[in-house]
C-alpha cells in the first residue's frame, strides 16, 4: 500500500523519509512542513510511518555511500522545498455532470413505509410553499412528456445503472469508473457493433459488461441470465463471442515497447542497478476442470499445483506494464519448452537488441537459448556444489529478487479476475489468461517510480 507524503498539498506516494527519532530534529521537521492538527489547531505530531518525500529535500541534503550505489539522507538534513501557495482543485468531469444534473432536476426525497409514497420538491426560495408530489404524479408526467423517470427500476441490470457508482463498477469490471469503462469500449472500435452474433436484447456495452462480470467475478451463467433477464444459452453465446472478439482485438495491440521507451520509463533505482533489462519473465498456471480425455489429463497435469492447469509465460517491463503473453500450454510443460516455442526466440521478429538482458527466476534456465542473440539472462545464482554463496553473490541475488517482484505483482493484479483462480470449465477454455493479462494494462499502474 503506498505511503503518501505528509506535507500539506503534496500527494506524492513514491517513497520518502520518516521523521527522525531525535527530538530536536523531529521538531524542526514538524515546524518546516507547517502542518497543524485539525482538532486543536496545534502543531501536528507524526505517526510511526509518516514520511516526507524526496521532493522536499535539496541535493545537498544527501550523501553517497562508500560503494556509490545509493544516496542516503544526512542526519542534519531538514526539508526546505515547499509550495504552500493556494491551489484550486478542479472539479472532475463526473462531479460537474452530477452538479449540472442536480441543478436541472428536482431533488426527490421518498418517505419510508408511508402510503401513498410522497416526494418533497426542495425550492431555492426560502419562503415559497413546498408542493407535495406523489410518485404516481411523477410517473404519469414522465409518460406524458416522453421522458424517463430518474428513479431506477428494480430488476434491471445494465452498465448505465452503475453510472454514478464507481465502487460497483470496479467490483464488476475492474475499471475505475463508468468513463474508464467507456474509454476501453471505444478502444475496441466500430467492430463491437458488428459482431457475427448479435443479441438484440442487450446493447453492446452491456454485452461487454456481462463478459467482464464473468471474468472478474466468475459468476455462473444461470446467475448472469437472471441478472440480465436473458436465457442461459444466450449468456453463453454472448460470452464466447466477446471473449474471441477481445482476444483478436487485444492481440492486435503491440504491447512490446521499443528500447527507447523502456529506458525512458525505467524507474530510477532499477536503471541504476539493472539498466539493460528489457523484460522480466515468469510463468503462471491457471486451474481448469479435469479433461475427459486421458491424454489431455496427462498433458495438463501439474506436479506443482497438484491439479490440471494451463501454463503461460508472462513478461512485464521494469515499469510494470504487461509486454509479453505466451500461448497457453498444458501444466506439464516446462518453462524452457514454453520459451522455445514463443516469439521471444523468433529471428524474424528480433524483439531484443544486442546487450539487452532478461530478468527471470532461478527455474527458468534459458541462458543458452539467448546466447546467440547476445542477450543475457539475469537469474539468482546457483550454489553449484558450494556450501554457501559468496557475499557479492548474496547481494546480487537480493537485488534481483527485489526487482523481479514486479512480475509477481503484475500476475497478482491480473488474477484479480477470479476466472483465473477457479477451475475453468472444459467447454470454455477460451477464457484463457491472455485477455485478463492484457486487460490489466488498461488499469492504473501500482508500481512506484523509484522502485
Amino acid at each position: 500500500m503506498p505511503q503518501y507524503c505528509c506535507v500539506p498539498g503534496c500527494n506524492n506516494s513514491e517513497g520518502g523519509h520518516r521523521f527522525p527519532k531525535d527530538t530536536e530534529f523531529n521538531l524542526k521537521w514538524r515546524v518546516a512542513i507547517k502542518r497543524l492538527d485539525p482538532s486543536n489547531k496545534k502543531l501536528w505530531k507524526p505517526g510511526k510511518y509518516d514520511q516526507v518525500c524526496h521532493n522536499h529535500f535539496t541535493p545537498g541534503d544527501y550523501r553517497t555511500t562508500g560503494l556509490g550505489e545509493r544516496s542516503r539522507l544526512k542526519a542534519e538534513a531538514i526539508p526546505s522545498i515547499f509550495n504552500f501557495g493556494p491551489s484550486i482543485k478542479e472539479e472532475s468531469p463526473r462531479a460537474k455532470r452530477f452538479k449540472q444534473r442536480s441543478a436541472d432536476e428536482p431533488i426527490l426525497i421518498l418517505n419510508n413505509f408511508d402510503y401513498p409514497y410522497e416526494a418533497e420538491v426542495i425550492s431555492s426560495e426560502p419562503n415559497s410553499e413546498k408542493p407535495i408530489i406523489t410518485v404516481d404524479d411523477v410517473s404519469s408526467r414522465s409518460k406524458n412528456q416522453g421522458i424517463q423517470c430518474d428513479i431506477p427500476s428494480f430488476g434491471t441490470f445494465s452498465i448505465k445503472s452503475f453510472k454514478f457508482n464507481d465502487k460497483l463498477i470496479n467490483y464488476y469490471t475492474g475499471f475505475d469508473d463508468y468513463d474508464h469503462f467507456m474509454i476501453f469500449f471505444h478502444c475496441l472500435g466500430q467492430a463491437a457493433y458488428e459482431l457475427q452474433y448479435k443479441c438484440s436484447l442487450l446493447h453492446p456495452t452491456d454485452q461487454l459488461f456481462l463478459t467482464l462480470i464473468k471474468l472478474r467475478q466468475a459468476k455462473e451463467d444461470v446467475e448472469l441470465a437472471m441478472l440480465f433477464k436473458i436465457s442461459e444459452s444466450t449468456v453463453s453465446r454472448v460470452i464466447m463471442t466477446w471473449i474471441n472478439f477481445l482476444y483478436f482485438q487485444l492481440k492486435e495491440l503491440d504491447v512490446w515497447p521499443s528500447k527507447e521507451i523502456i529506458e525512458e520509463t525505467m524507474p530510477v533505482d532499477f536503471k541504476k542497478k539493472f539498466p539493460n533489462t528489457r523484460v522480466i519473465l515468469d510463468a503462471t498456471e491457471v486451474p481448469i476442470e479435469k479433461p475427459t480425455n486421458v491424454s489431455c489429463q496427462s498433458t495438463t497435469w501439474s506436479n506443482y499445483k497438484h491439479r490440471n492447469t494451463l501454463k503461460t509465460m508472462i513478461g512485464c517491463s521494469p515499469r510494470g506494464a504487461v509486454t509479453f503473453v505466451s500461448d497457453a500450454f498444458g501444466g506439464s510443460a516446462s518453462d524452457r519448452q514454453i520459451v522455445e516455442k514463443s516469439e521471444l526466440l523468433n529471428p524474424d521478429i528480433k524483439m531484443f537488441n544486442k546487450g539487452d538482458s532478461i530478468m527471470a527466476d532461478r527455474g527458468i534456465m534459458v541462458q543458452d537459448l539467448f546466447a546467440s542473440q547476445d542477450v543475457y539472462v539475469n537469474t539468482p545464482t546457483f550454489l553449484k556444489g558450494k556450501s554457501q554463496l559468496d557475499p557479492k553473490e548474496v547481494v546480487h541475488d537480493r537485488r534481483v529478487a527485489s526487482k523481479r517482484i514486479h512480475i509477481e505483482r503484475v500476475i497478482g493484479l491480473s488474477k484479480s479476475y477470479k476466472i483465473l483462480k477457479h477451475g475453468i470449465p472444459r467447454g470454455k477454455l477460451q477464457l484463457g489468461s491472455r485477455v485478463c493479462f492484457v486487460l490489466s494494462n488498461f488499469r492504473k499502474n501500482s508500481v512506484h517510480k523509484n522502485a
